[in-house]
């Protein structure tokens, strides 16, 4: 039997700052994003019937009904398949886990039954998320997700770290704690990813989804600040609505990061993501 694998990297909000509300409830971002080297896998073959499978560490939290974003992905594009999702990201955990499998569900469906990828606007009609992680590099994302421009063709320099706490975080709980939705969108110009004063333009960005977060989850506040203490940690921020964070360090110092994190916190997830 043929079958077709996709990889489905962590989306990573680099930045995230909420401009805005439209009447009909959906939140307006200005976001930079950039993937990890770490991810799910998704593998397709032909079947008369769509039905899903899952395997690896968080696969007890992932659905196989057809709510799941990768049946939805197959019932977008008219097809039926056997997918399989190798779970190796951590479930609603604001790195894209579901749109990035939806994502690659898409690549990889396409391929086996040899047509055209949607356009962003089609695969909008799966999450705001899934025409983003159709991309690759470095991208900013605006709007509900519809508004997309490439910053970097390049993946991201940065070694870069990914930690969660263990907790799953709900998305609309952590927009409900958001104070103000009119907030200034990025600085520009954007630099380049490349650029050493990069992490310094980061900086002065924005989660402005991280505060409400913290309050829900005080571990999120905690893994920020064990990430900002690691020797080499450039900058430490919370991804999407959480739990996960991220750091950007300097080259050579992230795989001790990971070891030193491990270490005192075992339950916790945390991984090279960049190298």
């Amino acid at each position: 039997m043929t079958t077709v694998k996709a990889h489905a990297p962590a989306k990573i909000n680099l930045t995230l700052h909420v401009t805005g509300q439209r009447a009909d409830g959906y939140h307006l971002l200005d976001s930079l994003v950039c993937f990890g080297e770490t991810g799910d896998v998704i593998t397709v073959a032909e079947a008369d019937e769509t039905r899903i499978t899952v395997s690896g560490p968080f696969a007890a939290a992932v659905p196989t009904t057809p709510d799941n974003l990768v049946a939805q992905a197959a019932e977008l594009l008219g097809v039926t398949a056997h997918i399989h999702i190798e779970k190796a990201l951590p479930v609603a955990a604001g790195i894209g886990g579901g749109s990035a499998d939806a994502a690659a569900t898409v690549r990889a469906l396409t391929t086996l039954y040899d047509m055209p990828i949607p356009d962003d606007e089609t695969l909008l009609r799966l999450g705001a998320d899934v025409p983003v992680c159709a991309h690759q590099g470095v991208v900013r994302m605006r709007g509900m997700g519809d508004l997309i421009d490439v910053v970097s063709d390049t993946p991201m320099a940065w070694e870069t770290v990914l930690v969660n706490p263990g907790i799953p975080v709900s998305t609309p709980a952590v927009f409900a704690r958001l104070a103000t939705k009119t907030n200034t969108p990025m600085t520009e110009p954007i630099p380049e990813p490349t650029d050493a004063d990069f992490p310094n333009w980061l900086a002065d960005q924005r989660n402005d989804l991280e505060g409400p977060a913290v309050a829900l989850a005080p571990d999120i506040g905690q893994a920020l600040a064990i990430l900002g203490q690691q020797p080499g940690c450039r900058i430490a921020r919370m991804s999407g609505s959480g739990a996960t964070c991220f750091a950007l360090f300097e080259r050579g110092r992230a795989s001790h990061a990971v070891d030193t994190i491990n270490q005192a916190h075992p339950n916790w997830w945390a991984v090279l993501a960049i190298s």
